[in-house]
């Protein structure tokens, strides 16, 4: 199927169905768009606060029958408040070295991806990409895009998150990091960087990408409120005493990579 959406002249495709990621047993469709020609960086702004997300140079969202699990959420970052978890986090890893860099890959950067990816998503995709897979990842964007590293104060690099620069907020589009480090929940340290980071510059969201409620690895996103979710409706709050959103502590809860 091809949508022309005008005055934009912007191309849209539906994807065939294919065994969704999130949830098992059930399918997965997309709509995607090119992200190329003029005024990409505003369509790709555009497309975020409709729900999209970035992967490499297309935007994507799901539109699947019979299912709506899946829902872009972000931060609020001006309202956001750390709860005693995220604190000692943060002060967990005050010592750490956090440096934003060009979207540019790296062996050592790969490294940590394939030791992240062996580690915690062994059967995946991801896990069979290879320099030249992990160099497309980040390099293959047409937007302002950069990955924040992480380092030790040896200046061994143990997490890092490629992250996507918009008029709003910032985009975090992958992270990864030192699965053997568990107790310093480094996951949860980034995007909190990337909240008091865009804080500082008076940008008010930080998108974390899909989430899915009934998605065990996905549930660390619902820490961070005040929490948006995108609908049918547009952006609304999502309700802290909804039951299918477990809170720091919960033995289900993990942290894995944005989508």
């Amino acid at each position: 199927m091809k949508y022309r959406l005008m005055p934009s002249a912007r191309f849209f495709f539906v994807t065939a169905p294919l065994p969704c990621p999130y949830l098992p047993g059930r399918f997965e469709r997309r709509l995607v768009t090119e992200l190329a020609g003029r005024e990409t960086t505003a369509f790709h702004d555009t497309l975020s606060r409709a729900g999209f997300r970035r992967s490499h140079g297309i935007a994507y969202v799901p539109v699947c029958r019979d299912c709506n699990a899946c829902a872009a959420v972000r931060v609020l970052t001006q309202t956001f408040e750390p709860n005693r978890t995220q604190r000692r986090i943060w002060k967990r890893n005050s010592s750490l070295l956090v440096s934003e860099c060009p979207a540019r890959a790296t062996q050592e950067q790969y490294s940590l991806f394939r030791a992240y990816q062996q580690a915690r998503h062994g059967g995946g995709e991801m896990a069979r990409m290879d320099f030249c897979d992990y160099q497309t990842l980040v390099e293959d964007t047409p937007v302002e895009t950069m990955i924040v590293e992480v380092r030790r104060r040896d200046g061994r690099l143990i997490a890092a998150c490629l992250t996507d620069r918009m008029a709003d907020g910032f985009s975090a589009v992958y992270s990864f990091f030192d699965t053997t480090r568990q107790q310093d929940s480094l996951g949860t340290f980034m995007i909190m960087w990337l909240i008091e980071g865009a804080r500082s510059q008076e940008l008010p969201y930080v998108y974390l990408g899909f989430w899915v409620a009934e998605c065990a690895k996905m549930t660390y996103k619902a820490w961070f409120r005040p929490l948006e979710a995108y609908s049918a409706e547009g952006w609304t709050l999502v309700d802290p005493a909804n039951p299918g959103v477990p809170g720091p502590g919960d033995p289900k809860a993990t942290e894995t990579g944005h989508r």
